[in-house]
């Protein structure tokens, strides 16, 4: 930085010193409109009374005639103005006015500074140039050095007390961290300190927070780098960079590492088009020999995170490497409720917000999400010139992440909104009556984000595992708008294009990948074997064209069944779903408590076993039909 600022200093200098002499050139006298005379001419013309003015500046005679016209001419050096007009008569002499302008020697440096400008300029073009090649020499040959960025202790640090949830995966870095405070009550125990540590999860979870933490809690040098900044277009440099990194860290030992995104240079060796020969491949490998090589006791400690495990290389998953795989998930009820209330410290929240509740409507955010929410919160309270977030500010802020915003300046016609009301009616409907779909939350036909209703509907609890049974029910409920147009209207639209995207991935997910079908136990398809040149080609195809032929006739038939299902739950409910739509299009939007009425019900107390009869009912007249 400082060679860049001195180099600009000298283009600022040098530009500076041509404006002056182009202004100076510009405006100082020239001689392109005077004419130049000889001695004798000059005392010609000044006997015969042509001379108006006579001005002397050394030796140099200035020359005005009577008629304005401009010349000039010298002198000898030891010759005066009277000596040079003694000849011409007194009375013309009189009329002629005399100035003798004394120089003091500025034409002496007014010759300097012209003469040396272009000295100086030609100094100042191979200054900078020199100049150029240096900083140019400096790139070069730091292309090699590693960007790590050392962790800054003066700054605001983060602690374990700021990262809220992940428990489990705190316990495992205390570990880390104590064991460099304190490495001899391990060592003494024969422990030897973990080569690596490896953070997985899912985008939001924490990840980069945790590491950030780490480097608070540690109280020792942390090399931040990402992934993405090893490799460049020049052969070698990755490789260099990660030597350059581990010298480094090595001599601020014991220290911590952290490369973010490992995944961009940790993918799985010999499956790009580069082979052994590519870049991103040599840098792999000088990671794996720096991380495992013939030098033992180092205590550096490599951090990394990533969100694709399964694509990253064996040889760098292996004990020795990454000895620890420390699993984020996303957070459960108690872990957002704890997320919460760490992003609520500086926000004035009303006394009604119970920050539980909230926690209960956002099953399935990520800590990012939770972030964001209370952020967008506090902008919408802000907005409305309130003293603090009310309940109301984080009930539509978690609407305007589910659904998307709302675009009111969307306007459809009385027919589109009466299709779309129905649309989003059977998906209502039908989730409801189903007893593994996810509860109601909302039904609008305010257009949202791309769609121009909206029916939100999410878990009641956590969960981890997904029946068939739930496959089935859900695939119901992504129908029902489909089937609702088809009942009410007699005609298809395009609405339900992405229901039946989702409705159809379900389907064959169950066949190929669940073994929920008539096919078997058997996962058809290699999902695996991926190459960085993306997802579809490496999906490997491992059975035959009568089996492929087999598979979606098992796709058609379970979507089959689930719209036979859907059909025969909204005849039955025909009526219903008329005065529920009837409401809708006269609201606009129905909330979960106005929703339920319809089938009375309060959300005090539902009727399952309602909901339960009618899936039976709904299954009996599907196998009646089969």
């Amino acid at each position: 930085m400082p060679q860049n600022r001195q180099g600009n200093t000298l283009i600022y200098l040098v530009v500076a010193v041509l404006l002056i002499s182009g202004v100076y050139m510009l405006f100082s006298p020239t001689e392109g409109n005077i004419k130049k005379v000889t001695l004798d001419q000059f005392l010609t013309e000044a006997k015969s009374g042509e001379v108006d003015q006579i001005t002397v500046s050394d030796n140099r005679i200035n020359i005005t005639l009577i008629d304005d016209t401009k010349q000039y001419t010298f002198k000898e050096p030891g010759d005066t103005i009277n000596d040079l007009l003694e000849d011409v008569p007194d009375n013309i002499r009189k009329e002629i006015s005399t100035e003798v302008v004394p120089t003091d020697g500025q034409d002496f440096w007014v010759n300097l500074l012209i003469s040396i400008v272009p000295f100086l300029l030609i100094v100042g073009f191979f200054v900078f140039m020199m100049r150029q090649a240096q900083n140019s020499t400096n790139q070069a040959m730091s292309f090699g050095k590693s960007k790590a960025r050392l962790h800054d202790k003066d700054k605001q640090q983060t602690t374990f007390k700021d990262v809220a949830g992940a428990k489990e995966a705190k316990e495992e870095l205390v570990e880390i961290v104590d064991f460099l405070k304190n490495p001899g009550k391990y060592t003494s125990m024969g422990a030897k300190i973990p080569k690596g540590v490896l953070l997985v999860g899912p985008p939001g979870t924490g990840k980069t927070l945790l590491a950030r933490a780490v480097a608070g809690e540690a109280n020792v040098p942390f090399f931040n780098i990402s992934g993405s900044e090893f490799v460049e277009m020049f052969v070698g440099v990755g490789a260099s960079r990660v030597r350059d990194l581990f010298k480094k860290a090595k001599r601020n030992a014991p220290c911590i590492i952290f490369m973010d995104e490992i995944d961009a240079v940790g993918r799985q060796r010999g499956a790009g088009l580069g082979g052994g020969n590519d870049e991103r491949e040599q840098t792999l490998n000088q990671i794996l020999t720096e991380m495992d090589g013939f030098e033992r006791e180092t205590n550096v400690i490599v951090m990394a995170a990533t969100n694709r495990p399964d694509v990253l290389d064996p040889a760098l998953m292996r004990p020795g490497r990454f000895d620890r795989n420390v699993i984020i998930d996303m957070p459960d009820l108690s872990a957002r409720e704890e997320i919460l209330a760490v992003h609520a410290r500086n926000k004035t929240l009303a006394k009604d917000v119970d920050i539980k509740k909230v926690a209960q409507s956002t099953t399935g955010f990520s800590g990012a999400d939770l972030e964001n929410l209370m952020n967008e919160a506090a902008i919408r309270a802000a907005k409305l010139s309130q003293n603090s977030i009310t309940e109301e500010d984080l009930e539509q802020s978690i609407e305007k992440l589910a659904m998307g915003p709302e675009r009111r300046s969307v306007v459809l016609s009385e027919k589109e909104k009466e299709i779309t009301a129905f649309h989003e009616i059977g998906h209502a409907v039908v989730g409801h009556l189903l007893p593994n779909c996810d509860q109601i939350r909302k039904i609008t036909v305010i257009s949202r984000g791309r769609s121009l209703g909206s029916t939100w509907s999410m878990p009641d609890n956590d969960g981890h595992l997904v029946s068939k049974a739930k496959f089935e029910d859900t695939m119901c409920m992504a129908l029902g708008g489909y089937v609702a147009e088809e009942v009410f209207f007699k005609e298809l639209t395009t609405g339900a294009s992405s229901d039946l995207e989702k409705a159809t991935k379900i389907a064959r997910n169950m066949v190929t990948e669940y073994g929920m079908s008539k096919l078997g136990p058997i996962i058809y398809g290699d999902r695996n074997k991926e190459v960085f040149l993306g997802r579809d080609y490496g999906h490997v195809r491992n059975y035959s064209e009568e089996i492929a032929s087999a598979i979606d006739k098992e796709v058609k038939n379970i979507v089959d069944s689930a719209y036979a299902r859907t059909k025969k739950l909204i005849i039955d409910n025909k009526e219903l779903m008329e005065r529920i739509a009837k409401k809708l299009i006269e609201k606009e939007t129905l909330n979960r408590k106005d929703f339920i009425k319809f089938f009375g019900e309060t959300e005090d107390k539902e009727k399952p076993e309602k909901r339960r009869s009618t899936k039976n009912k709904v299954n009996e007249s599907s196998e009646e039909k089969a």
